[in-house]
Formats: C-alpha cells, structure tokens, sequence
C-alpha cells in the first residue's frame, strides 16, 4: 500500500497512512504488528483494504475515509462536514491549559466555529469544572461535535448561530476564554493547496475572501470587548502570513496581544486581552 500511495503522497507520509489503514483493519496497533512481523489479511480484510486504497488514490484524506482522527490523545469521529484537526491546533489548545488562572469551578469558555469540537471538547477533558460552549453556523458540523462530544462523555453546549452576525453573537452569555480556528485562508490560495484538502474538506470552515482576510477576527475583537470578562484572554489561530494584521486589529481595538509561534516556527496562534 505504501508504494501505490507514494505515487501521490510523500513516502514518509504514505508510510503513516499505510500504519493508520493496516491498524484500522486488523485492530492492531503497529507496536504489537512488529512483534509479530508482517500481519497476513484474510480476504475480506484485503478487499476492505483495496477500497480503501481506491479513495485515498482518489486523494480523500485517510481521516474521512477511516471516519476517524485523533486531537490532544483523543480520538474523534469526522467527516466532510467538518475540517480535519491538526497538530498546530493541539498546540493552541496546549497554550490555553498552560495561561489558564481562573477558578476551574468558575471557569466559562467559548470555542467559535467548533467544527468536529475537538477544541471544546479537549479542553473540557483537561478542564472538567469549566462550562464550555461551542457554536458554529453549520447544522451538520454540530451533529458532528455533539457526537464527539457524548462517545467521550464530555459535556460541552453547542449552539447554531452565525458569529459574523452581530445580534447572533451578542445573545452569548459573557466568557472568561474565548478561543478559535476560524477560517483564514484567503481564497486566492486555493490553487496552490493540496487536492486532498480543497476537494474533501469544507471551504466554509477555510477560506475567507480576498478582500477581507479579517473578517472572523474582527467579529471576535468586537464582541470581545461586549463579553470578555475583566481579566479574560482571547486564543485564535491564525494564517501565518496574516500575524502582523491581525496583531493590529486587536492592538487598535485596545487589546494587549501575544504573537506566538507553531513548532515549525510559523506565526500561527494570538493571545488578546483588555
């Protein structure tokens, strides 16, 4: 399987594919394979394996083809309705946990566009005593984070409202933390992304017009000062081409802002404060 998927993926990364699909099939882990050396299929496990083979050449993500992707050690249902969560967002999360001197008891948290809740949902795992909301516009991705949400008995309240809609948002309660992914890729970049992300994943939750990048971080700078209690942060991720802007909206908005690289030294995530 790694040499046929090499044709279209790095082999490195065909290789990781390849662990995922042969564990996903034989329910055991690379670890224990080893042991054991080559793992022989039986016929319905080589037939399973050859479709799935067929969509990841069609280049459909291995998370979409297995309905499953792991965030923060935990594993998560996804699909086409939500993106798939990546590592820089575990180290968003990760950062929150570090920053976090509220009261766990007293702790509110809100997540903007929740998608499959794997933010939310981590944070509420290592957060217990907080109350979490997660909202999104989109119906489906909530039925998604719902999901998410009872397999790891994790309780997170989910609301549908469109944040860029400003009665919308202002019906939210007040938070101590408010943290997002929102989308960020100015559509102009979709030409030069993968196959396996611009035709899979949804571009509601990437792209964000040419002519207004800013558009969700302005909506979060501004309802931020109508319900960001004294003492509360604002965590985003951000495109890494877009630190400096986005440092300058919230600056101008009267914030006191953190820039912070990923560990690929990319600007990736911003911290805000009043």
């Amino acid at each position: 399987m790694t040499t046929r998927l090499s044709a279209i993926y790095e082999i490195g990364e065909a290789a990781a594919i390849t662990e995922l699909v042969m564990e996903y099939i034989t329910g055991v882990a690379k670890k224990d394979r080893s042991r054991v050396n080559d793992v022989i299929l039986d016929a319905e496990q080589q037939l399973k394996a050859e479709n799935i083979l067929q969509r990841l050449l069609a280049h459909e993500p291995v998370q979409y083809v297995l309905s499953e992707s792991w965030f923060c050690g935990l594993k998560l249902y996804v699909d086409n309705n939500v993106l798939i969560p990546r590592p820089e967002t575990e180290e968003l999360v990760e950062w929150i946990i570090a920053n976090c001197k509220f009261p766990l008891d007293q702790l509110s948290i809100l997540d903007v566009g929740s998608g499959s809740g794997c933010i939310p949902i981590a944070l509420k795992r290592r957060l217990r005593k907080a109350d979490v909301y997660g909202c999104d516009i989109s119906k489906e991705a909530l039925k998604v984070a719902t999901r998410n949400a009872n397999t790891l008995g994790t309780e997170v309240k989910f609301v549908e409202l469109d944040f860029l809609d400003p009665s919308s948002r202002e019906s939210l309660p007040s938070f101590d933390i408010i943290v997002s992914n929102p989308p960020y890729i100015p559509k102009s970049e979709r030409s030069s992304m993968r196959p396996n992300v611009i035709t899979f994943e949804p571009e509601t939750a990437l792209f964000v017009p040419d002519d207004d990048p800013l558009l969700f971080y302005r909506a979060i700078a501004s309802f931020g000062i109508h319900k960001l209690n004294a003492g509360g942060t604002i965590y985003m991720e951000i495109y890494e081409d877009l630190g400096s802007a986005v440092t300058d909206l919230f600056s101008q908005s009267g914030y006191k802002v953190t820039l912070k690289k990923d560990m690929q030294g990319k600007d990736r995530m911003v911290k805000a404060h009043l």
